[in-house]
């Protein structure tokens, strides 16, 4: 390997984008001795404050998606991809890397496009089983497709890919707290069952409300719960649960490692990110797809697991009503909980960030 070897980073707008880029560049940096890694990432959004949290300098670009509705944010779209395709070639000039590196959002289009116009190795992590556009659009002129799911050549250029799952935190890779320490963490009882409820970093209120509508049929299955509200629901939760015993309710969770290690059973939103924890924490789950989200991916993301008899999915207009009924099921049936459990095993990648530095590592080699 070159002596100061030079990687950019893209990827944003979501956790789902920026956690896995960090991962990545973790990972680079424990293969690499003398690396200098730089981020690029869209102005305004998360990952120019998460970023830095990791100990990355960042560099903004003035870039946004476009609206599906015509908006001012729509007009000012040509001048904003013009300005940071302008930004993108300065960056690359500058910093002349030996490869560029993407994970999906705003930002990392212009610049593995322009890096892939500048002969510069360039490779794309995609974190979803539907890819998004700018992964799409770039796909044609990258060296390398790195993917999370079997069956993507019908989005990608077959020679172009290799699977190696999602990059996730070390901390929940490798838990290392029991689970009666986990439990004692959240003040929850040693002797029953514990039921983890996530929606997000920002919560789900469409979950929270089929939990809280159930609340009485949810607790008559003897289970106690550990849930994640999120900001908007919190005070709301917290006032029509005061009368419950066996509810520990979080705005947000900062030790994840600490609730996958405590809980028995999980309901939880679909995004890739969420998914690959929970296949590293081997707990069976039920999946409440956010139907929303860009190309619907987390419902292709839920299915993926589904169709290997690995999990669960109830759409979300029907989740009030069938949550009890599959939550009851889940939580009576040893032998459904244990045919998950075990099904998990085939979608599990734990060498993630490690194979896709590796990938990483290789175009470097293979350009010089």
């Amino acid at each position: 390997m070159n002596k100061n070897t030079k990687i950019l980073i893209s990827g944003g707008g979501t956790g789902g984008h920026i956690f896995p880029a960090i991962a990545i560049a973790n990972e680079l940096k424990s293969k690499i001795n003398d690396i200098e890694i730089l981020f690029v990432g869209a102005k305004g959004r998360m990952e120019m404050e998460k970023v830095p949290m990791a100990g990355y300098k960042i560099i903004g670009l003035w870039i946004s998606g476009l609206q599906r509705r015509l908006t001012i944010k729509n007009l000012l779209f040509p001048f904003k991809l013009i300005s940071s395709l302008l930004k993108a070639k300065s960056i690359i000039n500058k910093f002349s890397p030996n490869v560029v590196v993407g994970t999906g959002g705003y930002a990392s289009g212009p610049l593995l496009y322009c890096a892939s116009l500048s002969k510069i190795p360039t490779l794309i992590h995609e974190q979803n089983a539907f890819p998004g556009i700018t992964n799409k659009l770039l796909a044609k002129n990258v060296s390398k497709v790195c993917v999370s799911y079997s069956g993507m050549e019908k989005f990608f250029p077959p020679d172009k890919l290799k699977i190696t799952g999602n990059p996730i935190r070390k901390e929940i890779l490798h838990i290392s707290v029991s689970k009666k320490e986990a439990l004692n963490f959240f003040g929850l009882e040693t002797d029953k069952k514990t039921l983890l409820i996530i929606g997000g970093s920002q919560g789900a209120r469409k979950i929270n409300e089929a939990i809280l509508h159930n609340i009485k049929i949810v607790l008559d299955m003897n289970i106690q719960l550990l849930w994640q509200t999120g900001e908007s629901s919190f005070d709301s939760i917290v006032k029509n649960t005061t009368e419950f015993k066996n509810i520990q309710v979080r705005k947000f969770i900062q030790r994840m490692d600490m609730a996958y290690s405590a809980c028995d059973f999980i309901i939880s939103r679909a995004g890739a990110i969420a998914i690959a924890e929970i296949i590293a924490s081997k707990k069976p789950a039920i999946f409440i797809p956010l139907p929303s989200a860009a190309e619907d991916h987390q419902t292709k993301n839920a299915m993926s697991l589904v169709e290997g008899n690995a999990g669960i999915i109830i759409n979300e207009n029907d989740c009030i009503n069938r949550l009890p009924v599959a939550l009851e099921n889940l939580v009576n049936d040893n032998e459904l909980q244990k045919r998950i459990i075990n099904n998990l095993d085939s979608f599990s990648y734990p060498n993630a960030a490690s194979d896709i530095a590796d990938e990483v590592i290789k175009l470097i080699r293979d350009d010089n």
